[in-house]
């Protein structure tokens, strides 16, 4: 694999193994090996290494960690590949301090290195335009609204109906999000450990946070931390968010009701915001307050949508009837979901999208209802001059 990033750089390689793979991998580059003893004085070497290549295994972790921050410390840190079949985890913190680096495992080889390393040492924005994005996020005026369902329907809807389109659902209720359990995944997403170095989120590091769930779309969550939000910065999430637009098609967003100090830069830089609000009363005045705030927070001509989830069919009944529920908010709706409780809890337990156990449910219905008129032509021009 050739590369003009690579041309007449230097790489600096530590581990005599390492050597006929760097030779091969980056024929244009100029290959120097360094001892073990000088892995520490890397940092200060003259001239300066434009890629240093560690094998991890060869190493003392202790020698390696060292290693990290010194060149973490340089005026103009390198790049830095580490090969590793087993790197401690206590080491990952020291690597977040370095802007360019990535790590592979064995089996590696040539192409791999090559890949790595033209990856790493291409200018900013080299690697192709802009790539266009759709950001929804949705929103729950009250707790058990089913905002996280709606994500989640949402999310398997757009992965059904665009073909080679990637789709991503990110969880940012970092302290308890539901989104895993009601998917039946795991949570792999570590945010905690990049506040201080958020633009060590890249591409590579946001595919390893990311779990792929039933319905053809990616996972991003958070384990259950009561203290997570007070540990991720808004720096973190606007780079997690700017990567995600970069490598999806698609990026669904399941917001906190609880306001947070990205949660205006969230909104404003999505496309759709979805208030979700069921049938009660306190629900309908708690959404009607939310939009308003919303409404007064983002810019000019950029309005939420109100979506009346578990709409039941009903002659007499004490709950609200659609045309009640917009008396009460002030405004018309922009969609309704039917309610049907044993799809959503059959989908629950069994984990995965109510799309792919009750397939004939109402709800999958008006979800792809939902999804069509906010992806036809011009749906959002004419959603803002509507409403402003």
């Amino acid at each position: 694999m050739s590369s003009p990033h690579l041309i007449d750089r230097r790489v600096v390689v530590v581990g005599a193994g390492l050597l006929a793979c760097a030779n091969q991998a980056l024929p244009e580059a100029t290959i120097d090996a360094a001892p073990l003893d000088e892995l520490e004085r890397l940092g200060a070497l003259s001239p300066p290494a434009d890629l240093v290549l560690i094998d991890a295994d060869d190493l003392e972790p202790q020698k390696l960690a060292a290693a990290i921050r010194g060149l973490a410390q340089a005026a103009a840190p390198p790049a830095v590949v580490v090969f590793a079949a087993h790197l401690p985890a206590s080491l990952a913190r020291d690597l977040f301090r370095l802007k360019r680096v990535d790590v592979l495992e064995p089996p590696y080889s040539p192409p791999d290195l090559a890949r790595a390393a033209a990856h790493l040492l291409a200018p900013a924005g080299a690697e192709g335009g802009a790539h266009k994005s759709q950001v929804w996020s949705v929103m729950g005026a009250v707790g058990g609204s089913g905002g996280t369902t709606l994500t989640i329907e949402l999310a398997a809807t757009l992965a059904g109906r665009t073909l080679g389109e990637r789709v991503a659902l990110i969880d940012l209720n970092l302290a308890d999000g539901a989104a895993c359990a009601y998917l039946g995944a795991m949570a792999g997403m570590s945010l905690a450990e990049a506040a201080e170095a958020p633009e060590r989120i890249d591409a590579d590091l946001l595919d390893a946070f990311s779990v792929r769930a039933a319905g053809g779309f990616d996972l991003f969550a958070s384990p259950r931390d009561p203290g997570a939000f007070a540990k991720v910065t808004p720096a973190v999430i606007c780079r997690l968010l700017d990567v995600a637009c970069q490598v999806y098609d698609w990026v669904l967003i399941d917001l906190p009701r609880g306001r947070q100090p990205w949660s205006v830069d969230v909104l404003s830089g999505s496309d759709e915001v979805l208030v979700i609000s069921e049938l009660t009363v306190p629900a309908l005045l708690a959404a009607r307050a939310l939009v308003g705030e919303i409404e007064a927070e983002l810019p000019d001509g950029h309005r939420p949508r109100l979506i009346l989830n578990r709409l039941a069919s009903r002659v007499f009944g004490p709950a609200p009837s659609r045309g009640e529920a917009e008396k009460a908010l002030g405004r018309k709706v922009d969609g309704a979901i039917t309610s049907d409780w044993e799809a959503a809890a059959c989908s629950v337990n069994l984990g995965g999208p109510i799309s792919q156990h009750r397939p004939k449910s109402k709800i999958v219905k008006d979800v792809a209802g939902l999804v069509e008129s906010l992806t036809a032509p011009h749906a959002a021009q004419a959603h803002r001059a509507k409403v402003a």
